[in-house]
C-alpha cells in the first residue's frame, strides 16, 4: 500500500464533499481529490489515471445506476471503486456489487470507521455495513475473502479480537469490522454464533 493513497470522492453534495474530503486530508494519508458528478470523475480519472481508490455516490443525477458504477471500475483498472452513498437499497448494492464495486460505506459511518473501511478495501476485503444481508437466504455459498477466513480460524481458535489483530497485524478496529462482515455473511448474531455456523457449513 503506497505511503500516500490516492483517493477520489465524486459526490454532487458539496458539503459532504468538503467535510470528508478535510477529514481524510487531515490524516495525513490521503491526497484527496473531489469530482461532482460522474462525468467528472471520468474525467478526472482520464486526467491523473487510475486512483487507488474511489468513493462514489450512487445517488448523483447523472448516475444511470449500476451501470455507472461499471463504467468507473471499468476505467480504475484493478483499484477499487466503492458505493458511497446516504441510503442504497439492498438489491441495488447487489447489482453494484456483481458489476464489480468493492463494497458499500453509508454516509453516517463515523469518520474513524471510514478510515478503517477505506484501509480495509485497499487490503482486498470487500465491504458492508452491520446488518446488511449481501444475499437472500438459499441465493447461494458464503463467499469470505482470504482476510475473513482468517480471522474466522482465529476465531474458531478462540481468540479476542486483540489477539488476532497483534497475530494480523491490524488494528483491533478493523478486526471488529471483519467480525461484523463475518456474522453479515454468515447471518449469525454474534462471533459465537458465526463460529459454530461456520463449522456446520465447513466454511474457515
Amino acid at each position: 500500500m503506497p505511503s500516500e493513497i490516492r483517493l477520489l470522492l465524486a459526490d454532487d453534495h458539496r458539503l459532504v464533499r468538503d467535510l470528508v474530503a478535510a477529514h481524510l486530508r487531515a490524516s495525513a494519508t490521503f491526497a484527496v481529490t473531489t469530482a461532482e458528478s460522474l462525468s467528472d470523475a471520468v474525467t478526472q480519472i482520464e486526467q491523473h489515471g487510475a486512483f487507488d481508490i474511489i468513493l462514489l455516490d450512487f445517488s448523483m443525477p447523472d448516475m444511470t445506476g449500476s451501470e455507472g458504477v461499471a463504467r468507473l471500475v471499468g476505467l480504475n483498472g484493478d483499484h477499487p471503486v466503492v458505493l458511497f452513498s446516504g441510503q442504497a437499497r439492498p438489491e441495488a448494492v447487489r447489482e453494484a456489487l456483481a458489476r464489480g464495486a468493492r463494497g458499500y460505506i453509508p454516509k453516517s459511518t463515523p469518520a474513524l470507521d471510514l478510515t478503517e473501511a477505506i484501509h480495509a478495501i485497499l487490503q482486498g476485503e470487500i465491504w458492508l455495513p452491520a446488518g446488511f444481508e449481501q444475499g437472500a437466504p438459499g441465493a447461494g455459498p458464503v463467499q469470505l475473502s482470504p482476510r475473513e477466513r482468517e480471522v474466522l480460524g482465529f476465531i474458531r481458535a478462540g481468540l479476542m479480537n486483540k489477539e488476532i489483530a497483534a497475530r494480523l497485524n491490524l488494528s483491533e478496529v478493523t478486526v471488529k469490522m471483519h467480525v461484523r462482515s463475518l456474522c453479515t455473511k454468515l447471518k449469525a448474531r454474534n462471533r459465537t454464533q458465526a463460529a459454530m455456523i461456520a463449522e456446520t457449513l465447513g466454511i474457515g
